[in-house]
């Protein structure tokens, strides 16, 4: 090589590292550099470089559902005042907030009735004790608001079939929709059921659901396992009229009609979803096994009684390669080893069925189980902990998880809550964000300040535009280069000036800080500017 090509290739490369030193100036986020695990193993770290600034933060969902039938969790008995079924349901989102989560999933429709003023059922008797009585304002409304506040998403939860107990028919309010339409009623095993067969029932259940989506602010509309009930033995379901009046010509075999019934009402509800509010999240916590291997080569190692597709004709295969849903959670209730249906084998094979597709697959755990018994898994107090970190350890393929409920995890079985808050979710974690729902990211904030106060270190900025829902607040502490770390989270106050204390800011080291803007979907800005104190060694950490 002469002279000549030297000389051409060192002003080549002398040109590309004024191009990257350009670009690292402009501030441009770089794409995702890895995802690590933290000693303990109990969440992925997503490292990203923002800037000049590299930034650590967990990218899970951590989410507990708050059931309101029969006052599972709340409220905690019918017909208290409007201000304590307040104060309960304050006081069980600042549990949640406390151990971690960043989203609560609240059945606000859990037996044909409503948490909130409704066209398609009257006020639910657990908030008064009388069905299609008021409880004097909006619980809804108040769940949502409150929800936000502590920067919790907010997933509303709907059974879309179950009426109530057989038993309890009489108590039904006057103007109660099955009252208006008995054609549309099923009785099995005990309860009363909207059948899933009638096209107008299909419609009515949707149109319910969209009313929620219009007039609320919610992150996301949830469904759990519960579409054909559960089969009680030696009988069946009574829909043969319905089968015969809309199926058997069209469908041949009545499971593959009950199956296109709820495949239909799943693609109904998504499509209402999106054409209301785009941005509004999908979601289904189905039963844990699609089939068994035994009767499908395709299905999973299990030998479960129940399964999605045989048993309950929710084809949740159909529903993920069709795209209807944004996330999947099946409810794998059951410990490591155990034989019919192995916790890790059937997360693998969920992280088989869902991988490359855009949906997002969370898992539901059983905090009801620890203690248990029978199986004697359950007795382990690691059994639960060994799950959470099992999912860290995917790599992003499972995304979060959903504990089952939060009235369990509130009475510490085998230290569980403990372990939550002090190991487990110590450290917060944001949201994953769905791209094909949306990536462009807002502005980053503005004229970040940072100053030492009695309570801790006050940060104050400006929002830098494009409409965040809520900041993410990043330390680093000393002079080290490590990645700052995710502190905090604090909810967009509009476009005014944006503040934030950090309570726990150690004292006797330098200290930096960097905020970043996110949108209600969780794409994320790039850094605002630095801002550095130290904190004086007259307090210490505080809670």
């Amino acid at each position: 090589m002469n002279k000549k090509h030297i000389a051409a290739l060192i002003a080549l490369a002398f040109t590309a590292a004024l191009l990257v030193l350009l670009i690292g100036s402009l501030g441009g986020r770089k794409s995702l550099l890895a995802e690590t695990l933290s000693a303990a193993g109990s969440k992925a770290d997503s490292i990203t470089q923002a800037g000049n600034q590299a930034l650590s933060a967990p990218r899970q969902l951590r989410a507990v559902w708050i059931a309101t039938a029969w006052n599972i969790d709340w409220p905690s008995s019918q017909g208290l005042s409007a201000a304590k079924q307040q104060q309960e349901f304050i006081a069980m989102l600042d549990e949640a907030k406390n151990v971690g989560m960043n989203a609560v999933i609240v059945q606000v429709k859990p037996n044909a009735d409503s948490l909130y003023p409704s066209e398609y059922g009257p006020w639910s008797d657990i908030l008064t004790g009388r069905q299609g009585q008021s409880p004097g304002y909006d619980p809804l409304a108040f769940m949502v608001e409150e929800a936000h506040k502590r920067n919790l998403e907010f997933h509303a939860w709907f059974n879309p079939y179950r009426i109530g107990k057989t038993k309890d028919a009489g108590k039904l309010a006057a103007d109660h929709p099955a009252l208006r339409h008995p054609d549309w009623v099923a009785a099995y095993a005990g309860t009363q059921y909207y059948n899933p067969g009638i096209p107008e029932v299909r419609d009515f259940v949707v149109a319910g659901i969209t009313e929620v989506v219009r007039k609320y602010d919610i992150d996301a509309v949830h469904l759990d396992d519960y579409f054909y009930p559960y089969p009680e033995k030696g009988k069946d379901f009574p829909d043969d009229s319905a089968y015969q009046k809309y199926g058997k010509s069209k469908l041949g075999s009545k499971p593959n009609w009950r199956r296109d019934n709820v495949n239909r009402l799943v693609e109904a509800i998504h499509a209402a979803i999106k054409k209301e509010k785009p941005y509004v999240k999908f979601g289904i916590s189905p039963f844990g096994v699609w089939r068994n291997q035994n009767a499908d080569p395709t299905g999973s190692e299990t030998t479960a009684g129940t399964t999605n597709y045989d048993t309950l004709f929710a084809d949740t295969r159909a529903w993920i390669n069709a795209g209807w849903v944004d996330y999947i959670a099946p409810q794998l209730y059951w410990n490591f080893g155990f034989k019919p249906a192995a916790y890790d084998k059937l997360a693998d094979w969920w992280i088989k069925e869902t991988e490359g597709k855009p949906v997002q697959l969370y898992i539901g755990h059983a905090p009801f189980k620890i203690g248990q018994q029978d199986p004697p898994g359950w007795q382990n107090p690691d059994e639960l902990p060994d799950q959470l970190k099992f999912n860290a350890r995917s790599a992003g393929k499972i995304s979060g998880s959903i504990l089952f409920s939060l009235k369990d995890i509130r009475r510490n079985p085998l230290g569980f809550r403990d372990r939550l808050n002090t190991e487990l979710y110590a450290s917060p974690a944001l949201v994953p964000p769905m791209p094909w729902l949306g990536s462009a990211a807002p502005q980053p904030p503005k004229a970040l300040s940072a100053e030492s106060t009695a309570d801790g270190v006050r940060l104050d900025w400006h929002d830098g535009g494009g409409n965040p829902a809520y900041y993410a607040v990043y330390r680093t502490e000393g002079s080290g280069s490590e990645a700052a770390r995710l502190i905090g989270t604090v909810r967009s106050g509009g476009s005014g000036p944006q503040t934030f204390t950090d309570r726990a800011a150690p004292a006797g080291k330098p200290l930096r800080y960097v905020v970043t803007a996110l949108d209600r979907l969780h794409n994320e800005s790039t850094t605002s500017r630095t801002a550095s104190t130290d904190v004086p060694g007259r307090f210490a950490k505080a809670k």
